[in-house]
């Protein structure tokens, strides 16, 4: 485990400084394009908003299971994040980029303190109770998981919330 740990944390950094090799990659990689999602028009002002934050990161609080790194198709399963949860409580689990600069910010990639300063400065209405991560990395059989049990449970948790927003950040 150390090793692919250690094997993937060195190619997100070579990614990183050669930003020609991901280009390479890009041109060679599988993306899957969805056409089935309508886009959804915010049916309220962002001042009277309920807005939650989505995230590809691999966030999760420390007291959570960490995300499966031994599986090479990645994790689709998600964690729940309190909005009252203080930075020092979360941490990243997700070998495939590198996040040296988040592990020092969270905020570079899960920007809660930010979204609750929209808040105070009345620029949303409101920071929705809860906030949820996924881990970035999906391959093979577990997209479809991600697509029609996970992604879709998570959608309905933020419908019940009463959440008009949702600023998605990947990482």
């Amino acid at each position: 485990m150390r090793i692919k740990t250690t094997t993937d944390r060195i190619i997100a950094k070579i990614y990183m400084r050669l930003p020609f090799l991901v280009e390479i990659w890009a041109r060679t990689h599988r993306f899957i394009t969805n056409s089935e999602t309508p886009w959804t028009p915010i049916r309220k002002e962002l001042g009277q908003a309920k807005v939650a934050l989505v995230t590809t990161a691999g966030i999760h609080l420390r007291s959570d299971p960490p995300y499966d790194m031994q599986d090479k198709e990645g994790d689709p399963t998600f964690r729940q994040i309190p909005s009252r949860t203080p930075a020092q409580d979360l941490m990243i689990t997700h070998n495939y980029y590198d996040h040296s600069d988040a592990d020092k910010d969270i905020g570079v990639v899960f920007p809660l303190e930010r979204l609750r300063e929209l808040e105070f400065e009345g620029m949303i209405g409101k920071v929705a109770s809860r906030h949820f991560s996924f881990m970035g990395h999906i391959l093979g059989r577990h997209i479809e998981t991600l697509v029609r049990h996970t992604g879709p449970e998570v959608a309905g948790m933020l419908r019940k919330d009463g959440v008009d927003a949702v600023f998605l950040t990947p990482a």
